[in-house]
Protein backbone atom coordinates (compact mmCIF):
# COMPACT_ATOMS: atom_id res chain seq x y z
CA UNK A 1 0.00 0.00 0.00
CA UNK A 2 1.24 3.47 -0.84
CA UNK A 3 2.39 5.37 2.25
CA UNK A 4 2.10 9.13 1.64
CA UNK A 5 4.77 11.41 3.06
CA UNK A 6 3.84 13.02 6.32
CA UNK A 7 2.89 16.67 6.42
CA UNK A 8 5.99 18.76 6.82
CA UNK A 9 5.71 21.07 9.81
CA UNK A 10 8.14 23.95 10.20
CA UNK A 11 6.73 24.58 13.64
CA UNK A 12 4.65 22.49 16.06
CA UNK A 13 1.00 22.50 15.01
CA UNK A 14 -1.67 23.33 17.59
CA UNK A 15 -4.05 20.93 15.86
CA UNK A 16 -3.59 17.26 16.86
CA UNK A 17 -5.05 16.04 13.56
CA UNK A 18 -1.74 17.05 11.91
CA UNK A 19 0.46 14.79 14.05
CA UNK A 20 3.25 13.79 11.65
CA UNK A 21 3.56 10.23 12.93
CA UNK A 22 -0.17 9.62 12.53
CA UNK A 23 -0.26 11.26 9.10
CA UNK A 24 2.54 8.99 7.90
CA UNK A 25 0.34 5.96 8.60
CA UNK A 26 -2.87 7.45 7.22
CA UNK A 27 -4.54 6.07 4.14
CA UNK A 28 -3.74 8.51 1.34
CA UNK A 29 -6.92 10.56 1.45
CA UNK A 30 -6.88 14.36 1.11
CA UNK A 31 -9.38 16.85 2.52
CA UNK A 32 -10.17 19.99 0.49
CA UNK A 33 -11.99 22.90 2.15
CA UNK A 34 -12.96 25.83 -0.10
CA UNK A 35 -13.26 28.99 2.00
CA UNK A 36 -14.34 32.57 1.40
CA UNK A 37 -14.25 34.95 4.36
CA UNK A 38 -14.49 32.15 6.94
CA UNK A 39 -11.89 33.35 9.47
CA UNK A 40 -14.37 32.94 12.35
CA UNK A 41 -15.05 29.27 11.63
CA UNK A 42 -12.06 27.74 9.84
CA UNK A 43 -9.86 27.34 12.92
CA UNK A 44 -12.63 25.66 14.88
CA UNK A 45 -13.40 23.34 11.99
CA UNK A 46 -9.77 22.26 11.57
CA UNK A 47 -9.49 21.59 15.30
CA UNK A 48 -12.45 19.19 15.03
CA UNK A 49 -11.17 17.13 12.08
CA UNK A 50 -10.70 13.58 13.43
CA UNK A 51 -7.11 12.72 14.21
CA UNK A 52 -5.11 10.87 11.55
CA UNK A 53 -7.92 10.65 9.02
CA UNK A 54 -6.18 12.55 6.21
CA UNK A 55 -2.67 12.60 4.82
CA UNK A 56 -3.17 16.13 3.44
CA UNK A 57 -5.55 18.93 4.41
CA UNK A 58 -5.92 21.83 1.98
CA UNK A 59 -7.82 25.05 2.60
CA UNK A 60 -8.45 26.94 -0.62
CA UNK A 61 -8.77 30.66 0.09
CA UNK A 62 -11.08 31.88 -2.68
CA UNK A 63 -10.23 35.57 -2.42
CA UNK A 64 -11.05 36.23 1.23
CA UNK A 65 -10.81 39.74 2.61
CA UNK A 66 -10.42 38.56 6.18
CA UNK A 67 -7.82 36.40 7.97
CA UNK A 68 -9.08 33.06 6.63
CA UNK A 69 -5.68 32.10 5.18
CA UNK A 70 -3.73 33.13 8.27
CA UNK A 71 -6.03 31.23 10.66
CA UNK A 72 -6.00 28.10 8.46
CA UNK A 73 -2.21 28.16 8.16
CA UNK A 74 -1.78 28.66 11.92
CA UNK A 75 -4.06 25.65 12.45
CA UNK A 76 -1.70 23.49 10.39
CA UNK A 77 -3.50 23.35 7.04
CA UNK A 78 -1.87 23.80 3.67
CA UNK A 79 -3.32 26.98 2.17
CA UNK A 80 -3.89 27.47 -1.56
CA UNK A 81 -4.83 30.89 -2.95
CA UNK A 82 -7.41 31.09 -5.75
CA UNK A 83 -8.28 34.71 -6.40
CA UNK A 84 -10.89 34.05 -9.09
CA UNK A 85 -14.17 33.50 -7.29
CA UNK A 86 -16.20 30.36 -7.77
CA UNK A 87 -16.82 27.19 -5.74
CA UNK A 88 -15.79 24.93 -8.61
CA UNK A 89 -12.64 26.96 -9.25
CA UNK A 90 -11.68 26.61 -5.59
CA UNK A 91 -12.23 22.84 -5.70
CA UNK A 92 -10.14 22.53 -8.86
CA UNK A 93 -7.36 24.61 -7.29
CA UNK A 94 -7.33 22.22 -4.34
CA UNK A 95 -7.25 19.16 -6.60
CA UNK A 96 -4.25 20.61 -8.43
CA UNK A 97 -2.27 20.57 -5.17
CA UNK A 98 -3.00 16.98 -4.13
CA UNK A 99 0.17 14.93 -3.72
CA UNK A 100 1.02 12.12 -6.15
CA UNK A 101 -0.15 8.75 -4.88
CA UNK A 102 -3.24 10.10 -3.14
CA UNK A 103 -6.10 7.66 -3.68
CA UNK A 104 -9.13 9.60 -2.44
CA UNK A 105 -10.38 13.11 -1.77
CA UNK A 106 -13.07 14.61 0.47
CA UNK A 107 -14.72 18.01 -0.01
CA UNK A 108 -16.16 19.92 2.93
CA UNK A 109 -17.47 23.45 3.48
CA UNK A 110 -15.67 25.81 5.84
CA UNK A 111 -18.60 27.29 7.78
CA UNK A 112 -19.08 24.45 10.34
CA UNK A 113 -22.57 23.65 9.04
CA UNK A 114 -21.17 20.17 8.36
CA UNK A 115 -20.15 18.14 11.40
CA UNK A 116 -16.47 17.07 11.16
CA UNK A 117 -17.38 13.88 13.07
CA UNK A 118 -19.22 12.74 9.92
CA UNK A 119 -15.91 12.57 8.07
CA UNK A 120 -15.22 9.14 9.59
CA UNK A 121 -18.25 7.26 8.16
CA UNK A 122 -17.86 9.11 4.86
CA UNK A 123 -14.22 8.08 4.40
CA UNK A 124 -14.93 4.58 5.73
CA UNK A 125 -17.44 4.05 2.93
CA UNK A 126 -14.91 5.22 0.35
CA UNK A 127 -12.10 3.11 1.80
CA UNK A 128 -14.28 0.00 1.70
CA UNK A 129 -13.53 -0.14 -2.01
CA UNK A 130 -17.22 -0.64 -2.84
CA UNK A 131 -17.90 2.93 -3.99
CA UNK A 132 -16.45 5.51 -6.37
CA UNK A 133 -18.51 8.40 -4.96
CA UNK A 134 -19.94 8.86 -1.46
CA UNK A 135 -22.38 11.72 -0.82
CA UNK A 136 -23.09 12.93 2.70
CA UNK A 137 -26.89 13.21 2.70
CA UNK A 138 -28.37 15.85 4.98
CA UNK A 139 -31.82 14.61 3.99
CA UNK A 140 -31.14 11.14 5.40
CA UNK A 141 -29.35 12.49 8.47
CA UNK A 142 -30.29 14.73 11.39
CA UNK A 143 -30.79 18.32 10.28
CA UNK A 144 -30.99 21.18 12.71
CA UNK A 145 -34.25 23.09 12.34
CA UNK A 146 -33.83 25.91 9.82
CA UNK A 147 -30.50 24.61 8.47
CA UNK A 148 -31.93 23.98 4.99
CA UNK A 149 -34.05 26.74 3.49
CA UNK A 150 -37.16 26.05 1.43
CA UNK A 151 -35.27 27.06 -1.72
CA UNK A 152 -32.40 24.70 -0.86
CA UNK A 153 -34.86 21.85 -0.36
CA UNK A 154 -36.50 22.65 -3.68
CA UNK A 155 -33.10 22.74 -5.44
CA UNK A 156 -32.26 19.33 -3.98
CA UNK A 157 -35.58 17.92 -5.10
CA UNK A 158 -35.27 19.38 -8.60
CA UNK A 159 -31.72 18.19 -9.25
CA UNK A 160 -32.12 14.71 -7.80
CA UNK A 161 -35.46 14.18 -9.57
CA UNK A 162 -33.97 15.20 -12.93
CA UNK A 163 -31.01 12.86 -12.45
CA UNK A 164 -33.37 10.00 -11.60
CA UNK A 165 -35.64 10.72 -14.58
CA UNK A 166 -32.80 10.92 -17.08
CA UNK A 167 -30.31 8.31 -15.85
CA UNK A 168 -32.30 6.20 -13.39
CA UNK A 169 -29.97 6.89 -10.45
CA UNK A 170 -31.45 8.02 -7.13
CA UNK A 171 -29.86 10.62 -4.87
CA UNK A 172 -31.51 12.50 -2.01
CA UNK A 173 -29.16 15.47 -1.64
CA UNK A 174 -26.59 17.76 -3.24
CA UNK A 175 -24.77 18.12 0.07
CA UNK A 176 -21.30 19.71 0.18
CA UNK A 177 -19.77 16.86 2.21
CA UNK A 178 -18.63 14.24 -0.32
CA UNK A 179 -15.81 11.78 -0.98
CA UNK A 180 -14.56 10.18 -4.17
CA UNK A 181 -11.65 8.16 -5.43
CA UNK A 182 -9.02 9.84 -7.58
CA UNK A 183 -9.82 7.47 -10.45
CA UNK A 184 -13.39 8.76 -10.30
CA UNK A 185 -12.11 12.36 -10.31
CA UNK A 186 -10.25 11.67 -13.52
CA UNK A 187 -13.22 9.96 -15.15
CA UNK A 188 -15.64 12.72 -14.18
CA UNK A 189 -13.42 15.41 -15.73
CA UNK A 190 -15.20 18.20 -13.82
CA UNK A 191 -15.16 21.71 -15.23
CA UNK A 192 -17.94 23.80 -13.69
CA UNK A 193 -16.29 26.85 -12.09
CA UNK A 194 -19.16 27.87 -9.82
CA UNK A 195 -21.81 26.24 -7.65
CA UNK A 196 -22.84 23.83 -10.41
CA UNK A 197 -19.83 21.73 -9.35
CA UNK A 198 -21.82 19.33 -7.12
CA UNK A 199 -24.63 18.92 -9.65
CA UNK A 200 -22.12 18.23 -12.43
CA UNK A 201 -20.40 15.63 -10.26
CA UNK A 202 -23.57 13.70 -9.50
CA UNK A 203 -25.06 13.99 -12.99
CA UNK A 204 -21.84 12.77 -14.61
CA UNK A 205 -21.48 9.99 -12.04
CA UNK A 206 -24.98 8.80 -12.99
CA UNK A 207 -24.25 9.14 -16.69
CA UNK A 208 -20.98 7.20 -16.44
CA UNK A 209 -22.42 4.49 -14.20
CA UNK A 210 -20.05 5.13 -11.30
CA UNK A 211 -20.73 3.26 -8.08
CA UNK A 212 -22.37 5.90 -5.89
CA UNK A 213 -23.92 5.80 -2.44
CA UNK A 214 -25.07 8.15 0.31
CA UNK A 215 -24.40 8.13 4.05
CA UNK A 216 -26.53 10.09 6.54
CA UNK A 217 -24.80 13.20 7.92
CA UNK A 218 -25.83 15.97 10.28
CA UNK A 219 -26.32 19.58 9.25
CA UNK A 220 -26.39 22.72 11.36
CA UNK A 221 -27.53 26.29 10.86
CA UNK A 222 -24.75 28.61 9.74
CA UNK A 223 -23.41 30.46 12.77
CA UNK A 224 -20.58 32.33 11.10
CA UNK A 225 -20.58 34.62 8.09
CA UNK A 226 -23.20 34.56 5.34
CA UNK A 227 -24.05 31.93 2.76
CA UNK A 228 -22.78 32.76 -0.72
CA UNK A 229 -25.74 30.99 -2.38
CA UNK A 230 -28.72 30.38 -0.11
CA UNK A 231 -28.28 33.60 1.87
CA UNK A 232 -30.13 35.68 -0.74
CA UNK A 233 -33.13 35.18 -3.00
CA UNK A 234 -31.02 36.16 -6.00
CA UNK A 235 -28.37 33.58 -5.11
CA UNK A 236 -30.96 30.86 -4.60
CA UNK A 237 -32.67 31.59 -7.92
CA UNK A 238 -29.31 31.61 -9.69
CA UNK A 239 -28.53 28.23 -8.13
CA UNK A 240 -31.82 26.82 -9.43
CA UNK A 241 -31.07 28.03 -12.95
CA UNK A 242 -27.56 26.63 -12.69
CA UNK A 243 -28.94 23.22 -11.74
CA UNK A 244 -31.14 23.14 -14.83
CA UNK A 245 -28.34 24.25 -17.16
CA UNK A 246 -25.83 21.78 -15.73
CA UNK A 247 -28.14 18.77 -15.94
CA UNK A 248 -29.13 19.80 -19.48
CA UNK A 249 -25.48 19.96 -20.57
CA UNK A 250 -24.82 16.50 -19.18
CA UNK A 251 -27.96 15.15 -20.87
CA UNK A 252 -27.02 16.80 -24.17
CA UNK A 253 -23.69 14.96 -24.05
CA UNK A 254 -25.64 11.68 -24.01
CA UNK A 255 -27.98 12.83 -26.77
CA UNK A 256 -25.03 13.82 -28.99
CA UNK A 257 -23.14 10.57 -28.40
Amino acid sequence: MYAPPCLLQLRPSPNPCYNAAVAAEAVSCALIIPALNEADSIGQLLAQVPTGLFSQIIVVDNGSRDATAEVARASGAEVVWESQRGYGRACLAGLARIRPGTTGVVFMDADLSDNPADLRPLTAALRSGSWDLVIGSRVLGNRESGSLTALQRFGNWLATRLIRWIWGVSFTDLGPLRALGMDAVRRLDLHDPTFGWNVEMQAKAARLGLRATEVPVGYRRRRFGKSKISGTLQGSLAAGIKILITVYRCWRHDAAA
